[in-house]
């Protein structure tokens, strides 16, 4: 029995909460229940059929969730209709008790990928009134990438009447020492096992561990203390009192976070002071990840845009730069070209060029891209843009007529915290964690009504 002490200790301290999680009962098919994020394939239908085939009649979140895929292409009408079943599978799997609450733990997971690595994670759920995804946000969560508004309004209406949430929302932590979660990992003959599965269409594997005793959850919360300390704080930084402390940083999941964050303060208007305190919806439910975890691997997001003359492209990029006094060119051929600042490398159905700019504004290529193609798409409304994950389909899309795709290069993860510090959140689709078949997968879930 754990100190309901050291629980509430945990709450305000710390900003994380392990009163409940919810797993499948024993007669869940957890390979067809497991289903990867909802954002990934999203110029892929194929690969959402594909899954929907596998799943058939079986419980799955598949039926809990809805994949981007089908957020352009469906009516009004038929996205009312998909998130009404949302709602009301939700309803069926626990009227018919197919989820199990485990409560005051935490759930260690390990992800096996096809290469061999393995990932750990730990899940547990986070304040979000420690949560500001606003520009030069110094609270205790934050977001790495900037946050969309209008992006939200779709998935809040997802969440809003859901009754359950499932997370494939990955949150950071910056434990150089290995301190959290890698001694919990050392002691998986010792925990119980609460699942272990390979994951559909050649995704790896995944297990988890329950952990509940007193003594290694207090170990958890002493590690996670010494790194919201102060002092220790600005050591680690190099940073004054002016910068906020910084514990969990997202790394996977921004908008889906900034939703539940959004629906959160729809709900707290409604709430008495009694009621705001532990509210299930004043949490969400995500992965903690070591940025230091030598199975979290850093991608770069590529870009792939849609119904657009390359040339006109070509010389609005121009034209935007050079009016904010960069020189600018445009380079054809596979072979990069020598310079000092940006080339970003891109594919047409005429082949590979770069788009090279001097003595850029922004320190990433990334940033340098985005602005524009934020400009661009904005005067250019028959434009579409997807981001992807992987140079192979960002090559097959970008090779496609009236499309171009754009090769972005990759991110060292050990900046990623002093970034987010210093300068706030980076550009949008900055970097992935993995390949899209490595991302995290809809497995726990928890109540949030």
């Amino acid at each position: 029995m754990i100190k309901t002490s050291l629980i509430e200790k945990m709450k305000n301290d710390l900003g994380i909460n392990i009163s409940s999680v919810l797993l499948p009962g024993q007669n869940v098919n957890m390979q067809r229940w497991a289903v990867v994020a909802c954002d990934q394939y999203t110029s892929e239908p194929e690969y959402w059929k594909d899954v929907d085939s596998f799943v058939g009649e079986s419980p799955s979140t598949l039926r809990l969730i809805f994949p981007e895929a089908y957020l352009e292409s469906e009516t009004e009408e038929e996205k009312t209709a998909r998130i009404n079943n949302i709602n009301d599978n939700m309803t069926t799997y626990l009227n018919n008790n197919l989820l199990c609450e485990h409560n005051n733990s935490l759930i260690l997971v390990e992800r096996t990928f096809n290469s061999g690595h393995k990932r750990h994670g730990l899940m547990l759920s986070i304040d979000l009134d420690r949560y500001d995804f606003s520009k030069g946000s110094q609270s205790l969560i934050r977001a790495t990438e900037g946050t969309i508004i209008d992006r939200l309004p779709p998935r809040i209406r997802i969440r809003e009447n859901a009754q359950l949430e499932l997370p494939h929302i990955m949150v950071l932590i910056d434990d150089a020492n290995k301190t959290v979660i890698e001694p919990l990992v050392a002691k998986t003959d010792s925990l119980e096992k609460v699942y272990s599965f390979d994951l559909m269409k050649q995704s790896g594997s995944i297990k988890g561990w329950k952990v509940c005793e007193e003594s290694l959850i207090e170990g958890v919360a002493n590690a996670l203390y010494k790194l919201v300390d102060k002092e220790d704080f600005k050591s680690r930084y190099n940073v004054n009192d002016d910068y906020g402390v910084l514990l969990f940083a997202v790394g996977d999941g921004n908008h889906s976070l900034a939703t539940a964050k959004s629906c959160w303060e729809n709900i707290k208007k409604t709430l008495s002071e009694n009621e705001l305190a532990d509210h299930p919806a004043r949490y969400a439910l995500v992965e903690i990840v070591n940025v230091h975890d030598s199975g979290l691997v850093f991608e770069p997001i590529h870009r792939v845009v849609f119904n657009v003359n390359h040339e006109h492209l070509f010389d609005s990029f121009i034209s935007f730069y050079k009016n904010q006094g960069c020189n600018v060119s445009i380079a054809y051929g596979s072979e990069k070209p020598a310079t000092s600042g940006h080339a970003i490398k891109f594919v047409t159905e005429k082949g590979y060029g770069y788009m090279i700019v001097e003595c850029p504004l922004y320190n990433i290529d990334v940033g340098t891209l985005q602005n524009f193609l934020d400009d661009y798409i904005k005067s250019n409304n028959q434009v579409g843009i997807d981001y992807v994950h992987g140079e192979d389909v960002t090559e097959k899309l970008g090779k496609q007529p009236g499309n171009i795709g754009f090769f972005l290069s990759n991110m060292n993860k050990n900046d990623l915290f002093k970034t987010v510090i210093l300068d706030g959140a980076l550009p949008r689709k900055t970097f992935s964690m993995g390949e899209a078949s490595e991302k995290r997968f809809y497995l726990e879930a928890r109540k949030i009504k």
